[in-house]
């Protein structure tokens, strides 16, 4: 990740998986002795179609509405986000008092800087974080498999408004 600020950071690189996202949460319902309804395969393809953090209003604006094809109901949006997260599928975590979601499976581990401001969430992937949690783990000898790390702060698109409007203020 380059610290200059102009530059946008990449965006991540997708991890070889061996099974589709449909695949892989086909194999999770059998497992489950559940049935992998028209309803499931849709929001599954609105989901992995996009690459985003949301919640579960912000993807229930992008669906049809009641009465047009494809339409899903409220409870049956939340009921197979939580199955997409016990698949595999998606993480979930708690920002500002909301779930959010983001894509796990297919996706290298990483963190994210989360502008207080705009609400903007910005992936980053280090190295230096992982070996820090592998290195505390080892001292404490744990069984580090994962982790979720969110830096909270002001973006610089935020950072330069604020500064501009503090000139102003002087003036």
């Amino acid at each position: 990740m380059t610290t200059e600020s102009s530059i946008p950071p990449e965006p991540l690189e997708a991890v070889v998986v061996s099974m589709t996202p449909l695949q892989r949460f086909d194999e999770y319902l059998q497992s489950k002795s559940l049935r992998n309804t028209e309803q499931r395969k849709f929001l599954i393809e609105q989901v992995f179609n996009r690459h985003e953090h949301f919640d579960a209003d912000q993807l229930m604006e992008q669906l049809p509405p009641k009465g047009d094809e494809n339409y899903v109901s409220r409870p049956t949006v939340y009921r197979t986000l939580r199955e997409f997260v016990d698949a595999g599928l998606l993480n979930r975590f708690e920002l500002d008092g909301r779930s959010v979601y983001e894509h796990d499976y297919g996706y290298p581990q990483h963190d994210h800087f989360y502008c207080t401001k705009c609400r903007k969430l910005i992936e980053f992937t280090s190295p230096e974080i992982i070996l820090i949690r592998e290195t505390v783990a080892k001292q404490h000898r744990f069984r580090a498999r994962n982790h979720r790390f969110i830096i909270e702060g002001t973006c610089d698109a935020c950072a330069k408004k604020r500064s501009k409007g503090r000139r102003q203020d002087r003036v």
